[in-house]
């Protein structure tokens, strides 16, 4: 059985051998957390983003969408805060010369008193089998209380510091908690200090005197610079949501875990304007709406939980992650925030413009309230390939390697293989090919075994497999497989279109989303 560790560098390995994410500028040597997306990866990846996307702005008539440059006046960033604020706690080891995050060694730490606390709990759960009452055992045994009594202590103790930015102290926690550097092994560390994550260049000539600008973090701040444009050119009425597809930019210092945490990365933000005092119940309306969307493609509902903030933004009163489980444990994919006033309030300060709203209920005007969902399109990406790849055991010994993507996802909807190439089969499958090329992307193959063929589409995660035979010249049927059960079924190629249809139609996750409770 594999490691979560090995099976992770698998999924990469998988990832650059069938065309889904190749390393940037690969033939330099690379350029250290830059990646490109294959001919397979971008189809996944527009796939993911129509599915967000149309969520958004076909499942309410109250969301519409922009697309903002990623430039924009530097004084959008001293309003927003990024300027001054923007910054990582980081800390180095004198010996390795490694730089780190000081909060993410903490919180590895934390991480691993908790996989202490569960190696005891699975340990008593094999000793007493059915009869185990995890809660009592929780309760009473001696080592987990121990290690809940010094996880509970840490995590105070570094959620206070977090909230003060309390750097010596973080230092301090390091110190005491006696974390190593994994590469030298060593706990000879330099003192905490803040980093600035915006990437900065310059416009116009220098001889006129050049601006300085910023590659934007995140792409929400084009949406509040916007809002009066589109609430009043769209007469929108409060609440109303304005959505955003775009790429963003961070000087990641501890850039890791392939394309969990990039340098350039994009995003999929909404932000939804609302009447101050209704922010809860749209938070909480939200985050359900959010965790329906996910579970909807069918991973596995139990990978999914929701983790809300210890340390929230200076600007928000409620914060929760939707985190899933990833080989490297449970990880944030998308995150739900509600941001009061802060930002539309910022803006209206530094540009000295009103940015309000005129209720016409109340006859008064306000700076509404927002809830963010702010999801990483390649995280989920990556969330997808982790739920998706399996590695089977089938009879006579043999083993598959196959992607179990949600068909409505999958990059190639079908392959079209003609069993031989002669005898006017490869004539016939060129014909069902065009006759299904307009509404699914759909790929030909003639070359190998046909069992060969399959793995292949197994591993990109084709959901269906289309033989045509001989039989097929004399009856218009062909053999379908389902990547799935690897089931075959003759059916009539007139059939094909509703069968691919079903399977792969957006309306259904839809339906879903709308229908659950």
């Amino acid at each position: 059985m594999a490691t979560q560790e090995e099976t992770f560098k698998k999924i990469v390995a998988h990832c650059k051998e069938y065309g889904f994410v190749f390393p940037s500028s690969e033939i330099y040597d690379g350029l250290a957390a830059v990646y490109d997306y294959g001919q397979n990866g971008v189809e996944l990846k527009n796939n993911i983003k129509r599915y967000w996307w149309d969520s958004m702005t076909l499942l309410h008539e109250n969301i519409v969408g922009i697309d903002a440059a990623i430039f924009m006046h530097p004084t959008v960033w001293k309003a927003s805060g990024h300027v001054d604020a923007f910054n990582d706690p980081l800390i180095d080891n004198r010996d390795s010369k490694k730089r780190y995050r000081a909060d993410v060694l903490i919180e590895e730490q934390l991480a691993k008193i908790e996989e202490k606390i569960n190696k005891e709990i699975e340990k008593a759960h094999k000793r007493f089998g059915d009869a185990f009452d995890e809660a009592q055992f929780r309760a009473t045994n001696a080592r987990v209380l121990e290690h809940q009594a010094h996880f509970d202590a840490l995590h105070q103790r570094y959620s206070d510091a977090m909230n003060k930015m309390d750097l010596d102290e973080l230092k301090q926690i390091i110190l005491d908690e006696e974390i190593v550097c994994p590469i030298s092994g060593t706990r000879n560390w330099t003192d905490v200090r803040q980093f600035n994550l915006m990437f900065s260049t310059e416009m116009g000539s220098t001889a006129d005197g050049a601006m300085r600008v910023y590659l934007r973090p995140e792409t929400a701040q084009g949406i509040f610079v916007n809002y009066l444009n589109v609430q009043k050119t769209g007469r929108m009425k409060l609440p109303f949501g304005i959505a955003q597809i775009g790429k963003a930019f961070r000087n990641e210092i501890v850039a890791r875990q392939f394309i969990f945490r990039m340098r350039e990365f994009e995003q999929m933000e909404m932000q939804f304007f609302i009447k101050p005092g209704t922010e809860l119940d749209w938070f909480n309306h939200w985050k359900q709406f959010r965790l329906k969307w996910h579970k909807a493609l069918g991973l596995g509902d139990d990978k999914y939980r929701f983790h809300d903030h210890e340390k929230l933004a200076h600007y928000a009163n409620a914060a929760t992650d939707i985190e899933f489980q990833m080989p490297f444990g449970f990880k944030e994919v998308e995150g739900i925030h509600s941001r009061t006033n802060f930002d539309l309030s910022q803006h209206a300060k530094y540009s000295g413009k009103k940015i309000e709203y005129f209720d016409p209920e109340t006859n008064t005007s306000y700076t509404p309230y927002v809830i963010e969902t702010s999801i990483g399109v390649d995280r989920m990406f990556l969330s997808i390939l982790c739920g998706a790849y399996k590695e089977e055991q089938l009879e006579g010994g043999d083993t598959r390697v196959v992607l179990n993507l949600p068909p409505v996802l999958a990059p190639v909807k079908a392959c079209v293989m003609p069993l031989v190439r002669k005898d006017g089969l490869p004539e016939k499958a060129r014909e069902i090919m065009d006759m299904l090329k307009f509404d699914f992307h759909t790929t030909y193959d003639e070359k190998d075994s046909i069992g060969k063929r399959y793995r292949r589409q197994d591993a990109i995660g084709t959901p269906f497999c289309i033989t045509v035979d001989h039989d097929t010249l004399e009856d218009n049927c062909v053999t379908i497989r389902f990547r799935d059960t690897m089931e075959q079924e003759r059916v009539k190629i007139d059939d094909l279109h509703d069968i691919i249809r079903k399977a792969t139609d957006m309306k259904v996750l839809f339906r879903k989303i709308m229908n659950s409770n």
